[in-house]
């Protein structure tokens, strides 16, 4: 069987219709076609995976020609799995070149990316440039904790490409999916491949640079940031990081991890860890650190609102609501103990619509979310303070 050469657009919907009137049919969460680095000792061990262009809730008229396309190829997609991942051959794409053929001449760089995809991979295998073997396509019909490390890239490519919200998807066990590999530049090295060649990769001068040991990648490796983002070191951010437009990450002390990222332009120059969101016009002091969900906030992720000030060196574990500031050199983390004098309860209060009672001091947490506070800490007697903020947070515009 083959698919018939689709003539017009009328013809490409039917064909469409007809495909999701399969059993079962159910249109994937996320999709795309990968090129995978195998292990340079196992090649049947996958190192990390790229998408030219990956679709996440959307693109679904795609999705359907390329289930047609394998099922035509005797590679029947399974609905009833949160994931199906098969390999790419010269037939597969011959049959979706068919299905889109109503939209072959009005492909440019800006549209029908999927089109660009099939079209730019059939002309190099059809010229023999590559191996069709290291083409997969992907596809993730429920959100459950991946198998695969195709689609742990997936899942981290719909972060960073902002397709996907942050801390909306399962990534439980990534770690465990993703192989421990040495990064030199964007090529990923099995360890046991460089402690088998050790000795003839060094008396012949070419042993690689290794910029880093890690199971992710960098960021930049794969994403290609807004014009007005700034990241002045590539190793400051993770993949699967998101970065707002109008970021910058300076170098230095500054580290934004995977699932964690900033909603708006925001200034970097601490630490945002694994779940740690914070929204737009706010600016992370140098060294300050936000912790992460594995890192003193018992399970519960921090968000920071928007124009609020980390001071340098300083350590948030609650939530932050808009137009806070934390000094430079305090911790604000679930149990630290804050006085509030009662006039500046009642400032809190208004601000918020809410209301505290008066009382001798507070935990961290009962303040948690809260906007407009300003954390202080008395310099004779140690004392953390909250007042009513009174300084407005502007990022300087011309940097973002």
């Amino acid at each position: 069987m083959s698919i018939k050469k689709i003539k017009t657009k009328e013809e490409f919907k039917d064909f469409v219709k007809s495909t999701t009137k399969i059993k079962g049919y159910k249109n994937p969460i996320g999709f795309g076609i990968a090129r995978v680095d195998k292990g340079q000792l196992n090649r049947d061990k996958i190192l990390q995976a790229s998408f030219a262009f990956l679709n996440w809730n959307e693109n679904f008229g795609a999705a359907a020609v390329f289930i047609a396309a394998l099922n035509e190829c005797g590679k029947k997609v399974g609905f009833s799995k949160s994931e199906q991942i098969f390999e790419v051959d010269k037939r597969f794409l011959k049959q979706c070149i068919k299905a889109f053929n109503p939209f072959l001449d009005e492909v440019t760089e800006d549209n029908h990316k999927n089109i660009q995809v099939i079209k730019y991979l059939y002309s190099l295998v059809d010229r023999d440039e590559v191996d069709e073997s290291d083409y997969r396509v992907v596809f993730i019909f429920e959100d459950d904790a991946p198998k695969s490390v195709e689609c742990v890239y997936l899942k981290l490519y719909a972060l960073s490409l902002g397709k996907a919200p942050l801390r909306s998807i399962n990534l439980n066990g990534a770690f465990g999916v993703l192989p421990n590999v040495a990064w030199s530049g964007n090529t990923p090295i099995e360890l046991e491949w460089l402690r088998a060649n050790e000795i003839g990769l060094k008396l012949e001068g070419v042993y690689p640079c290794i910029d880093s040991v890690d199971k992710f990648p960098r960021f930049l490796q794969h994403i290609i940031p807004a014009n007005n983002t700034r990241i002045l070191d590539a190793s400051k951010v993770r993949m699967g990081a998101q970065l707002a437009a109008g970021t910058t990450v300076m170098p230095g002390a500054s580290y934004i991890n995977f699932n964690a990222g900033t909603l708006g332009a925001v200034m970097v120059e601490g630490r945002i860890s694994s779940s740690a969101v914070v929204g737009s016009g706010s600016d992370i002091g140098g060294g300050a650190s936000i912790l992460g969900v594995l890192s003193g906030t018992n399970g519960n992720p921090v968000s920071i609102g928007e124009n609020t000030l980390l001071g340098a060196n300083s350590v948030t574990g609650i939530p932050l609501g808009d137009g806070c500031i934390v000094d430079a050199g305090i911790a604000i983390l679930e149990g630290t103990k804050v006085v509030i004098d009662e006039q500046n309860i009642n400032k809190i209060n208004e601000v918020n619509k809410i209301k505290l009672e008066i009382k001798e001091n507070y935990k961290g947490l009962e303040l948690a979310g809260l906007n407009g506070l300003h954390f202080r800490q008395d310099s004779l007697k140690g004392t953390i303070k909250a007042f009513k903020s009174n300084r407005e947070i502007k990022l300087n515009k011309d940097l973002h």
